[in-house]
């Protein structure tokens, strides 16, 4: 089996923005949108987790295996705007037609990327074909479920059950993977407002690097990667750490129990 393949994730802040429209919030600080954006969505739900179109995306880190290449970054730089990031990663799929791997992409990260694709007018046909430009993704798409352009691993892994679904912590944990290394989705925005966007860059790379090496995992399982080939997916990932000499790349070697 050849590996083609990227797999994404994404790290999100309130679209304050948006927040002071609806909220009609024109003269008030970011904090206090998003703090009013918070407490609007805990009165209607109990919990402060915004709705996706109220997403403005901060971060988009991927790991591309294609050919002899493999190689883990974040899209842009810490001054792109967010348009940029999403028409990098839109035009990425449109280039190479990799295979899609997320964790939870399916019921996050993708509908939040449709939704600021819609807001910038990112145009990526490839990625929202069906059937129309090519016959062969008629059956085999990015948008559906139980397609395989685009695979969820949380949502594969667990049967497409809700009640299986686990974190990506505690799956990387399962496997001997570093797993969360200091930083959480929570504390996104708090570092956002401090400043500190290259540490949420860095935290999305090792979430999406702890996702390749679930998905390797996976092929294994599944019998599209032998044992042979797997072990030496796991040493070119290996090799390509042991060359970083980035803080949050050398703790995450540190914490790896490579097999």
């Amino acid at each position: 089996m050849t590996l083609n393949c990227m797999v994404f994730d994404i790290e999100t802040i309130p679209d304050v923005d948006l927040g002071r429209r609806l909220l009609d919030m024109g003269d008030a600080t970011d904090g206090e949108v998003a703090e009013a954006m918070f407490a609007a969505r805990r009165e209607e739900t109990g919990a402060d987790f915004l709705p996706y179109e109220q997403h403005r995306i901060a971060a988009i880190s991927v790991a591309l295996r294609t050919g002899e290449q493999f190689h883990v970054w974040s899209l842009g730089s810490v001054e792109s705007p967010e348009d940029e990031l999403v028409a990098r990663f839109f035009g990425g799929l449109e280039k190479t037609q990799p295979t899609l791997v997320s964790w939870n992409g399916g019921g996050f990260d993708l509908p939040v990327l449709h939704y600021r694709a819609l807001k910038h007018g990112v145009v990526s046909r490839r990625y929202w074909d069906t059937g129309d430009f090519d016959q062969s993704f008629r059956y085999n798409n990015y948008l559906g479920r139980f397609h395989w352009r685009h695979i969820d691993l949380m949502d594969v892994i667990a049967g497409y059950q809700g009640r299986g679904r686990a974190s990506l912590e505690h799956v990387a944990a399962l496997l001997g993977l570093p797993g969360k290394l200091g930083m959480s989705g929570a504390l996104v925005w708090g570092a956002y407002q401090e400043g500190r966007l290259p540490d949420i860059r860095a935290y999305c790379e090792t979430d999406v690097l702890n996702t390749y090496l679930v998905y390797l995992r996976f092929e294994l399982m599944r019998g599209r990667l032998s044992q042979e080939a797997y072990e030496g997916e796991i040493a070119r990932t290996w090799e390509w750490l042991e060359e970083r000499g980035e803080t949050h790349w050398q703790q995450f070697s540190a914490a790896w129990d490579v097999p």
